[in-house]
């Protein structure tokens, strides 16, 4: 089976404030090495997909700088390979993609020349670890059209901030975008598997009549196509839904269960890699549940906390609940509690950064 991989990487989220002021929400960093984009594309390869294209718009230097050739993920190959496909601006006019149906019709001319039988398309802000292959046997086997991975909810999602979908067997019946009273508890995951012919005709018959969004598209023929739901039952967020969100996933990677599922099933998580020594860790420090990056000094006390690459925690600091991005310094007698910090910033001595009823943020290279 030849498939075609696909990743939408566009999007602005608001909801981040600060921490996209510079970056895609794809290209954030999680787990003290990685980027959100990794997961996905990282599953796409370890399901054998050898041609993946990277759909970016909104601040893409970071997340080209990332994925580079795509050497990492072994796709840095003459046959296939990794493509970033972004909007342009031509004789005829400005083509900023308007919508999930609009960026791929944009991009039609990877599809018409590849070799490949399907299409899969993700969303390069999501964090979660799946066997793919599932996915197409569970399509094939039950003659769909369009297969989209949907999940059960708990209590611990925003229904209303989630298309929510009502199934029959395995067959969706309805789709609702952000409904305030959802039906049911199953959401739309943002992934779609179909044959690629198929999703061309889609594309040149309802964007050129106007239509932007994919999803839109699919909920106006559930009648007339056969729209199968692979419910997954795994680990999923979305890093694009704010603040808290991209907080609470960063804690889960802290919990052994979820490390486990996220990196030690269905194959490995492939990142950009850099030539760092182990942390260290000082006479001085205590450490407790954390994560600490290569590159990183601790002298001081962390706790419950993930520390990117060249985080240097002095004597006598104290980091608790707290993301710590790339090379930012904590001196001397500071404190940091339920935070979020970017990359470079310099917490002086004594200083205090202490979220209370919500998490605190510092931008990018931020002196406090």
């Amino acid at each position: 089976m030849r498939i075609l991989g696909l990743i939408l990487a566009g999007g602005q989220s608001k909801a981040l404030g600060s921490l996209v002021s510079k970056r895609a929400s794809a290209a954030l960093p999680v787990f003290g090495k990685y980027r959100a984009i990794d997961f996905t594309l990282s599953n796409m390869v370890n399901a054998g997909i050898r041609k993946v294209g990277v759909l970016t718009q909104y601040n893409p230097r970071s997340l080209m700088d990332h994925l580079g050739s795509g050497k990492e993920w072994d796709l840095d190959r003459k046959n296939g390979g990794l493509f970033l496909l972004q909007p342009y601006v031509s004789q005829e006019g400005y083509y900023w993609y308007k919508g999930t149906a609009d960026a791929i019709f944009q991009n039609m001319t990877l599809l018409r020349r590849g070799e490949e039988d399907y299409v899969l398309i993700g969303s390069g802000d999501h964090i979660y670890k799946i066997d793919f292959s599932q996915v197409f046997e569970f399509h094939i086997s039950n003659g769909a059209d369009i297969t989209l991975l949907v999940k059960e909810m708990d209590e611990t999602y925003d229904l209303s901030q989630y298309g929510i979908v009502e199934m029959s067997g395995n067959r969706i019946i309805d789709i609702e975008e952000k409904p305030e009273k959802p039906k049911t508890n199953v959401a739309f995951l943002g992934i779609y598997f179909m044959n690629k012919y198929f999703l061309m005709e889609l594309l040149y018959n309802y964007v050129t009549k106007g239509e932007t969004d994919l999803l839109t598209i699919i909920q106006s023929q559930l009648d007339r196509l056969k729209v199968c739901g692979y419910l997954f039952n795994g680990y999923w967020r979305n890093v694009k839904k704010g603040i808290n969100e991209y907080f609470r996933i960063n804690m889960d990677g802290l919990k052994k269960e979820v490390r486990g599922e996220l990196f030690y099933r269905y194959g490995k998580i492939y990142t950009k890699l850099k030539d760092l020594p182990p942390p260290k860790i000082g006479g001085t420090a205590i450490v407790r549940n954390s994560i600490l990056s290569d590159g990183c000094i601790v002298n001081g006390n962390v706790e419950n906390s993930i520390l990117f690459r060249g985080v240097n925690v002095k004597a006598g600091a104290v980091v608790e609940n707290s993301v710590v991005m790339q090379d930012t310094v904590i001196e001397e007698g500071a404190v940091v509690r339920n935070a979020v910090l970017d990359k470079e910033v310099l917490i002086r001595q004594e200083s205090r950064l202490v979220g209370k009823d919500t998490i605190a943020v510092l931008e990018k290279r931020a002196v406090l």
